[in-house]
């Protein structure tokens, strides 16, 4: 079995898509790896026949051998499907040819929470096959192959920072470079973080590939205030991993309401009118700052406030309507239990 956080994305979100960063040098992302898991449970059959289970969406589909898997064209768990046809031609054919296995995987966030869930499955079932099919495919190959995957089956281009709470855990600045990108382990009072921020989910699930390529689209086209937009952002993500390493909390809080300001302006849906209710609610009951999770028109909100107010905000933001989803910051990304 394995486990994965998932990834709360603080400022530097959408520069992580490929092309986009290569035009603000310097360009960075800056993430945090919460405790509402992605699961991935794999067991191995006495037959040769491969079962996918989605707990999520109560989804089953079974096929008689990898043959009749890497056949199909259409799956009703594309992501599933495609991982395991990938670990069968990548050498981990051998593996599911003599022997069946069992996929059921299920996430502890709601549906399109923004908090990465389909990049943090891919995580946990790329964890499971390489065990299982013994392929040894390098760490450092694992969210390319997630990030790629993903870009085929949506159809429009995604990022790859959600990734990488995914993998590491903690606190993260992802460096966007020509060539690679790479993480830079921020290693800062997790505890003291934490105890200043609250998570809720809106119940209106988001489209975040539709708001991407929207914002990817126009970036392209030419729009000059969504490259300044962009730029802005880039540059606020920079601050902030300064204020991250001083530990100046009233400096994150600060430049995350920026963010967040900036950010809205890049495509009319990133907000609600609910979201907007919700932030409105959180200033009046001490909220320092808000942003929503990836890229926006629902999911979940995340808010930061001093600790005194953290009650007190709670309260209001659940009868405003929000559900409080309770975490932790995840200090470790991989968590491996031994299947029998």
């Amino acid at each position: 079995m394995r486990t994965r956080p998932r990834g709360l994305t603080w400022p530097g979100g959408t520069l992580d898509l490929w092309p986009l960063y290569l035009f603000h040098p310097g360009a960075l992302t800056l993430n945090l790896a919460v405790t509402r898991y992605a699961h991935c449970v794999l067991e191995r059959r006495r037959d040769r026949r491969l079962v996918l289970v989605s707990g999520d969406t109560n989804q089953r589909e079974e096929f008689s051998s990898l043959g009749a898997l890497m056949k199909k064209k259409r799956s009703r768990l594309p992501l599933l499907a495609e991982l395991v046809g990938t670990f069968g031609r990548r050498g981990g054919s051998s593996s599911l040819t003599t022997s069946g296995l069992t996929i059921v995987t299920w996430s502890e966030a709601p549906p399109g929470s923004g908090l990465g869930g389909s990049s943090a499955l891919a995580i946990a079932v790329i964890a499971a096959l390489e065990r299982f099919t013994q392929t040894r495919l390098p760490v450092v190959d694992w969210i390319p192959l997630a990030r790629d995957i993903e870009v085929r089956l949506i159809g429009v281009p995604t990022g790859e920072q959600d990734h990488y709470p995914a993998l590491y855990g903690g606190a993260s600045a992802i460096h966007l470079e020509p060539v690679r990108t790479w993480r830079e382990e921020l290693k800062v009072d997790l505890k003291a973080l934490e105890e200043r921020l609250l998570l809720v989910y809106t119940g209106q699930p988001r489209g975040s590939g539709v708001n991407n390529w929207k914002v990817y689209k126009k970036y392209l086209d030419g729009d000059r205030r969504l490259r300044r937009n962009l730029a802005e952002i880039a540059q606020t993500a920079s601050a902030m991993r300064e204020a991250f390493l001083k530990e100046n909390w009233t400096k994150v809080a600060k430049l995350l309401a920026r963010e967040w300001g900036t950010r809205r302006r890049n495509a009319p849906k990133i907000s609600t009118p609910f979201i907007d209710r919700l932030m409105r609610v959180g200033r009046r009951h001490g909220a320092q700052a808000a942003k929503v999770c990836g890229a926006g028109g629902g999911g979940c909100v995340v808010f930061m406030c001093v600790p005194q107010r953290r009650a007190e905000l709670a309260t209001a933001l659940a009868r405003a309507g929000a559900t409080l989803l309770p975490f932790r910051l995840a200090r470790r990304g991989v968590q491996v239990a031994r299947w029998a």
